[in-house]
Order: C-alpha cells, then sequence, then structure tokens
C-alpha cells in the first residue's frame, strides 16, 4: 500500500509551518498552514470562501499550476480571500511570504 497523506512542518522565516500533501486520482492537494490561515494549490475555490462563506472569515490564498509543497511555498498566489487581503497578503505575493503575514 501507498502513502496517500504526508503531513510534514516547513520552516520559514523562523516559525514552523504544517505541509499537507494528499495524492488523489489523477492529481495532488497541496496545502500549507498556519494558526490563522493557509496556502492552497488551485483546488482552493477562492470567489466561494469570499461570497458562500464570508460569515467565517477565511485567510486563504491560491496558487494555481504547482504539484509540490515546495513550488507552492515558491509560487505567486493567483487569488487571494478578502480576509488574507486585510492581513497585507496581495496577489502576486509569494507563498512563503502569504504565509509570514498569516502568523
Amino acid at each position: 500500500m501507498w502513502k496517500l497523506i504526508d503531513l510534514s512542518p516547513v520552516e520559514i522565516g523562523g516559525h514552523t509551518f504544517l505541509a499537507v500533501t494528499v495524492l488523489l486520482p489523477k492529481t495532488t492537494l497541496l496545502v500549507v498552514t498556519s494558526n490563522k490561515g493557509y496556502i492552497m494549490c488551485g483546488a482552493l475555490d477562492v470567489g466561494l470562501l469570499n461570497e458562500k462563506l464570508a460569515d467565517r472569515n477565511i485567510i486563504a490564498a491560491r496558487a494555481v499550476g504547482v504539484k509540490t509543497i515546495e513550488q507552492l511555498l515558491n509560487a505567486p498566489m493567483e487569488s487571494v480571500t478578502y480576509e488574507a487581503e486585510k492581513l497585507g497578503v496581495n496577489k502576486g505575493m509569494i507563498g512563503k511570504d502569504a504565509l509570514l503575514k498569516m502568523i
């Protein structure tokens, strides 16, 4: 049997984040989370979070076209939630920098 889910710590700027990789049929789900928010691969629906789940005040950002945690950490954020913007997370910011705003 193969490993479908991997959880591992990621150190950025002296802070520890949790990286989650979930192997799914024909795709991989990637997430790196802090205690306040998270960045994620293209599977994240920022529009849904901003509109349908607005009352939850979710802090999140999305990168597209990434296939590994390392790529996610270095990719520009393609979209961010309104709550993430309030913390200074902006479109175009790389994943590592976005996470440091979420601590």
